[in-house]
């Protein structure tokens, strides 16, 4: 496949809808023209020299301003225009349209007079500025600022070039030796070190103050004199002034605090800008203004752009709060700061998120185009949603049915709707009351997010976040037009709003519906109404179609979408498969809304595709055996051996599937998971030789989009033949397809809906789809489960955390209600040992889930005022060994005696109860338990935090992440002593914040994906220098849809700083990964997971380019945050310390070294078994360094030990072997010598002739291979000989790079492989 052409078949399916035959041409002729070339034009502002700008036809003139808000010498300028020739350009022009503007163009910037909305704009940048390196809008989550540490590690050592400040030999100056608490086996794990102290947040002093006036707005007199507004200043001199905003600048008025007195002062000092105003009255904030925005500047950017959605840090510092007029106005606005910007003020998110989806999508650039708006609309409607829930359990938005109790209320806010997680009206009465209703919303969410996806012109869904805050779960979604006017019965034209009591249908939403059936994998079918008709359905009854006031079909309440999870629905008188009944299934669930993930149903529909192939391929074969026999009895002369040999071996294959139904009766019975499991491993060759025609017969199920023709008969060559048609019909029925002549299967979502009744006709077909959702549990059971304890056990998957290791559950289409039972299947596993660290993670990950679960319900019975009292008693009470923690209630003077009637029902969280505080750590772990046991099946048996410690071998600090990130508490940064038997280890006052858990939409830069992928694929084949164009070209695409910071361009970076580094650019490698770090810390968080692999990657970047300090700073901050997040027992431990003992090992520092090295050598024995490959490695290493400290005895036994293993895993003959060999033979003449040498100075005294003894350092290239090797960066020739080749190689490499040629055959010789390390 050449590269473009492996975009994915949604891509085909548009480009035959747009009719253009010759999509892949089109797609680089598009590339080309997004990347239209740039030019140069020089701008002119007042009273600075004219600088040149380098600019793209694309941008519009509003990109400028941003740039000139944003440079040193021009930030202060907000009202101004660009001119050219003394004509003022449109903020909205394309550049490419202006006439005139061309190279070398001069553009003049000139102030504007101000009107309210530039003055008050202009104050707000003056703040933004003032506040650009003050970290405290990222601790307390807002405005999209979110934490970065990464320059406090590398000193600025990693300039814009990644060239070295500082020169001289660095040997002498490192000191290597890392904290206590970092060394191998340290048993404190402080979290003070998590945050360290970046120097740049020392604030530097501008202004004391700066407000608005209590004389705003200014009376109509002054208003016809050009007041736009009055401002209140306290210079750091302590200077008080008022200064007066007007049309035409800002000047100092008489007024005082308690006197008005417009007037101008003398001297006024009248300037266009606040901050030249200010530099003239203050001396101190002419010299910290420029002093601050010089640090800024320089700072990375990435370290300053607005990640799309909010990140949140569960720790902060104690930090001032200082006074800010800009954040006082917004607190009171629902306003969200940029909608002054929007004419109209409140947004209308559901005309907005429409639209977008609205916007031509035929070509390359359109679709950028309608991407780049969806995306944005999407990540603003998420931070709206979020302030808005907030404001509803805050009780700052008065309902909209104010006289409902608490529980009922719905809300409206900013446009959008709003209602809380609880079984109002009984309406979930039979599907498990308030578990259900807690648990639609998030079913509903991931219906919305399927639909999305397969983004059907046509058909609407709303806009839907979901947000966890206080024990309250909010629901907020965009308001379709009219539908607060009319009832709900009448609106609903599809679908039921009673549970499928009453249904109705509608042509239209048929046929948009139907669009999505296939990739979603929903059937088409009848079900009863009232009146018991059939009523044709292509949804769940749950999914209601409504057409708007905009003449839009929007669908909604998408909570059934995927079938349900029959292992958790007890239906009386139907059986599960053998396997699920085995595990004890089905089990009761809390409510009865317990669905598949779409992971698992595409798991599922591709495992009976292989099936089916297999089938259908050993009955052809078989048919055309017999054929060949006939034809060789006919014609003995062609009978030659090989057609005789072919039957035979065709009949031996046939022999194998043992449960495999060739009759269609017996068909549905007998096909269990477990037969076609121990099949599916060997399927692969037999599809090879199916013959061809049949693979296009039944290609067609979930392996085509656009082939709607071939599902009614389809390929007419194969299906002719009656035998053939045969065949197919026997594999269809086999494996539960819907189609008789095709592959097809999908999934009815209505089946054991309660209150569903489906035509007598369709009793067959019911059947059916019974059996496939009971294969399916079973499915999940006996496939899923073990083959992700597979991924585990082999390395493929390597979980760090409760977020990491759920995702990994997820990727397998595994619900985390299943836990319990993937816990149990670890726990019966031989080789447990091997897979301990996910066996912790994954209590960790169910003690945290169950004490979250109980804290919900706990927190919706505290009242605000006692909010930190509550949260700190409750963390106490389940981390705290203190046995008897006692809850502090709020001071008795603010209690008031006279508890008046009318509180009774103003907030969610208005409870007066304190029965919170009567929670004591035993009865909260007699909680978990039953909870751990009812929710997950799983028996704890822990009786308190410190049992659960000592039985699972868990960590309190790693517990207290898991709790804080899972319910959004957020603490102060200090040492808890978490295991005093005198005193509690939390207090109220460390309780800093409590923040929502907002779960939304994530859209999809679809073309730039599929560069991203069909460049990976590449540099899998080995074509390194197409892949890295590719994923430069992906990078591009991701920057025009995202922006600049987003999760996919991270992965993004780090594979071309993988592919820079392979391909010999280390300086340039260097700065895509410092790119990729800064950018996971700021999207991901600093601690988690994928920042800790990132700062792995930076480490080595930075010992390739000589900077050792640094590389070992890196590594030892990736190895506390390890410690932080997972503890010392993970096998990526021994990844980790490897790299740092061989970083010591190069600086000389052996002792050092060998503790590193002995641990990791100790985890991958673990880990990865004895005779691993790995433990053989780790041995080597180690013998280097006892071989550098000339004590060769140890360094010979450890050498020993990883020879024997490779002689037994590999080989005699193998290079590996015969390495280890050659080493160990030079370590015997080593150790020979010294003996030599030490009798020699016993026999002769102090005046013995002794020889040299050769102990050298070793060398950095040496060091830096064996890194290479143990992070899986393979240059495949790498024995002892090869590698002075390698290097002339690498030096060539390097010229031929300055002449601009890398030739093919290189790029052949080097490989790339992101997990496995070269010895396995």
């Amino acid at each position: 496949m050449n590269g473009i052409a492996g975009h994915d078949q949604a891509e085909e399916a548009d480009s035959k809808q747009d009719g253009s035959a010759d999509a892949e041409d089109a797609n680089e002729q598009e590339v080309i023209v997004i990347q239209d070339t740039g030019f140069t034009v020089k701008i002119q502002a007042p009273g600075t020299e004219p600088f040149d700008l380098q600019v793209s036809p694309q941008e519009m003139v509003q990109e400028i301003h941003q740039v000139l808000m944003d440079r040193e010498d021009t930030c202060h300028r907000t009202c101004f225009s660009l001119q050219l020739d003394g004509n003022v350009l449109d903020n909205f022009a394309e550049l490419k349209s202006i006439e005139g503007l061309q190279e070398g163009s001069l553009l003049k910037v000139v102030e504007e007079p101000y009107t309210v909305r530039e003055a008050r704009i202009h104050v707000r940048h003056i703040r933004d500025l003032l506040k650009s390196l003050d970290p405290s809008d990222a601790y307390n989550g807002v405005d999209c600022n979110s934490l970065s540490f990464l320059s406090v590690f590398t000193d600025g050592d990693l300039g814009d070039t990644g060239k070295r400040k500082k020169k001289g030999n660095e040997l002498e100056q490192i000191d290597c030796t890392p904290p206590e608490h970092i060394l191998p086996g340290s048993k404190e794990h402080p979290l003070v070190p998590l945050q360290p102290q970046n120097k740049d947040w020392k604030p530097m002093q501008c202004l004391k103050v700066l407000t608005m006036s209590g004389w705003n707005p200014p009376p109509g007199n002054r208003k016809m004199h050009g007041d736009l507004m009055y401002l209140y200043i306290v210079t750091v001199e302590d200077r008080h002034v008022s200064i007066t905003a007007s049309t035409r600048g800002f000047y100092l008025n008489q007024s005082t605090t308690y006197t008005f007195n417009p007037k101008p002062a003398n001297p006024s000092f009248l300037s266009h800008s606040l901050v030249e105003l200010l530099s003239q009255i203050s001396a101190a904030f002419k010299k910290n203004f420029t002093a601050l925005q010089k640090k800024r500047v320089q700072r990375h950017p990435f370290e300053r752009i607005a990640t799309p959605f909010q990140v949140y840090s569960w720790t902060a510092p104690q930090s001032d709060h200082a006074m800010d007029c800009v954040r006082a106005e917004d607190a009171y606005t629902s306003r969200l700061g940029y909608e002054e910007h929007i004419p109209g003020q409140t947004r209308d998110w559901n005309e907005e998120l429409q639209t977008t989806r609205e916007l031509s999508r035929k070509n390359l650039p359109e679709r950028l185009l309608r991407e780049r708006a969806i995306f944005k609309v999407h990540s603003d409607f998420a931070a709206a949603a979020t302030r808005g829930a907030m404001a509803v359990i805050d009780g700052n938005v008065m309902a909209i049915n104010p006289g409902e109790e608490t529980r009922m209320q719905m809300f409206i806010w900013n446009n959008i709707f709003f209602s809380l997680g609880f079984d109002v009206r009984d309406h979930y009465r039979e599907l498990g009351g308030d578990a259900a209703a807690h648990a639609a919303p998030t079913n509903d969410l991931n219906g919305v997010r399927a639909y999305s996806a397969v983004d059907v012109e046509g058909l609407y869904t709303l806009g839907t976040v979901v947000v966890d805050y206080r024990g309250y779960r909010v629901t907020a979604q965009s308001i379709i037009p009219g539908i607060l006017e009319r009832e709900q019965e009448q609106s609903v034209i599809y679908g039921s709003i009673d549970f499928g009591k009453t249904v109705v249908s509608h042509p239209k939403y048929l046929e948009l519906l139907e669009k999505t059936s296939r990739p979603l994998k929903v059937q088409h079918h009848a079900v009863l109404n009232e009146k018991d008709t059939a009523v044709e359905l292509c949804s769940s009854v749950e999914c209601k179609g409504i057409i708007g006031n905009d003449g839009r079909h929007y669908i909604l309440d998408l909570l059934r979408t995927f079938p349900p999870d029959l292992n958790f629905l007890p239906v009386e008188g139907e059986e599960l498969a053998p396997e699920s009944q085995k595990l004890g299934f089905p089990r009761q669930h809390r409510h009865r809304l317990a669905c598949l993930r779409q992971e698992l149903i595409e798991a599922f529909v591709e495992h009976r595709y292989l099936l089916f192939m297999k089938m259908a391929a050993l009955q052809l074969m078989q048919q055309k055996a017999n054929k060949d026999k006939t034809a060789a009895l006919h014609d003995t002369s062609t009978a030659d051996a090989e057609s005789e040999s072919k039957p035979q071996a065709l009949e031996a294959s046939e022999k194998v599937p043992d449960g495999m139904p060739t009759s269609p009766t017996s068909s549905e019975s007998t096909l269990t998971p477990d037969d076609s499991e121990a099949t599916s491993e060997k399927s692969a060759p037999e599809n090879q030789e199916a013959p061809a025609d049949l693979k296009s017969a039944n290609t067609n199920g979930t392996h085509e989009s656009s082939a709607a023709e071939k599902q009614n008969g389809g390929c007419d060559s194969l299906l002719k033949d009656p035998k053939s048609r045969e065949v197919v019909l026997n594999a269809c029925k086999a494996v539960g397809s819907i189609s008789n002549t095709s592959f097809d299967i999908r999934f009815n979502p209505d089946i054991f809906s309660p209150g569903v009744h489906f035509p007598d006709d369709s009793t067959d077909d019911i059947q059916k789809q019974k059996q496939l959702l009971k294969d399916t549990a079973a499915f999940l059971v006996s496939c899923q489960i073990p083959s992700f304890v597979k991924d585990c056990l082999d390395h493929s998957s390597l979980p760090m955390d409760g977020a990491t290791m759920t995702e990994a559950l997820h990727q397998r289409g595994i619900n985390v209600r299943y836990l319990g039972t993937v816990l149990e299947f670890v726990d019966n596993m031989p080789a447990k040992a091997q897979i301990e660290h996910i066996y912790r993670i994954g209590i960790s990950e169910l003690i945290t889930r169950c004490a979250k679960h109980i804290f919900k319900t706990y927190l919706q019975g505290v009242e605000l005022s006692a909010l930190s009292a509550a949260v700190s008693h409750f963390l106490n009470c389940l981390l705290s060994s203190f046995p008897d923690a006692v809850a502090h209630l709020p001071a008795d003077e603010l209690v008031s005696r006279r508890k008046s009637r009318k509180r009774r029902n103003r907030v969610p969280g208005g409870g007066d109860n304190t029965t919170w505080a009567s929670l004591t750590p035993s009865e909260l772990w007699k909680n978990i338990n039953s909870e751990a046991q009812s929710y997950y099946h799983f028996s704890l048996q822990c009786e308190s935090v410190d049992q659960a410690v000592e039985k699972y071998g868990l960590q309190k600090i790693t517990l207290l992440r898991e709790i804080s990130l899972k319910t959004g508490v957020q603490i102060l940064i200090k040492e808890y002593n978490f295991d005093s038997r005198h005193k509690p280890a939390f207090t109220e006052e460390d309780i800093l914040n409590i923040f929502p858990v907002v779960k939304h939409v994530n859209p999809k830069a679809s073309d730039a994906f599929h560069f991203f992928q069909s460049g990976q694929a590449k540099v899998q084949q080995g074509f390194l220098k197409e892949g890295c164009e590719l994923i430069n070209e992906a990078l591009n695409l991701f920057n025009n849809v995202y922006g600049a910071m987003h999760v996919e361009i991270c992965a993004c970076l780090r594979l071309l700083a993988r592919l820079n580094y392979i391909m010999g650019d280390h300086p340039e490698a260097l700065s895509n990964q410092q790119k990729a770090v800064l950018m996971s810390e700021r999207v991901l968080g600093i601690e988690h997971p994928n920042t800790i692999q990132e700062y792995m990657h930076l480490a080595l970047y930075c010992f390739a380019n000589g900077h050792l300090s640094t590389a070992l700073k890196l590594l030892y901050r990736a190895r506390y945050l390890m410690l932080v997040v997972c503890g010392e027992d993970h096998p990526e431990m021994a990844l980790l310390d490897s790299n740092i003992g061989l970083v010591l090992h190069g600086v000389m520092e052996y002792d050092l070294s060998l503790r590193f090295l002995e641990n990791a050598l100790a985890i991958n024995s673990k880990y990865h078994g004895p005779r691993s490959l790995k433990v053989a490695l780790s041995h080597h290493l180690v013998a280097r360094v006892y071989e550098s400290k000339a004590e060769f005895r140890s360094a010979l036994q450890h050498e020993k030990e990883g020879y024997t293993i490779y002689k037994n895993q590999v080989g005699e003959a193998h290079e590996k072997t015969k390495e280890s060999s050659e080493y160990l033979k030079y370590l015997t003449q080593q150790a020979v010598a010294l003996q030599r040498t030490m009798n020699e100075i016993y026999k002769n005294g102090s005046n013995a002739s002794i020889m040299p003894l050769k102990f050298t350092a070793p060398s950095m290239a040496s060091v830096l291979e064996q890194l290479n090797i143990i992070n899986g960066i393979i240059f495949i020739p790498l024995s002892q000989k090869d590698l002075e080749n390698l290097k002339a190689e690498v030096q060539r490499r390097q010229l031929m790079q300055n002449s601009g040629k890398i030739e093919e055959q290189q790029a052949g010789q080097l490989e790339l492989d992101d997990k496995l390390p070269v010895d396995d």
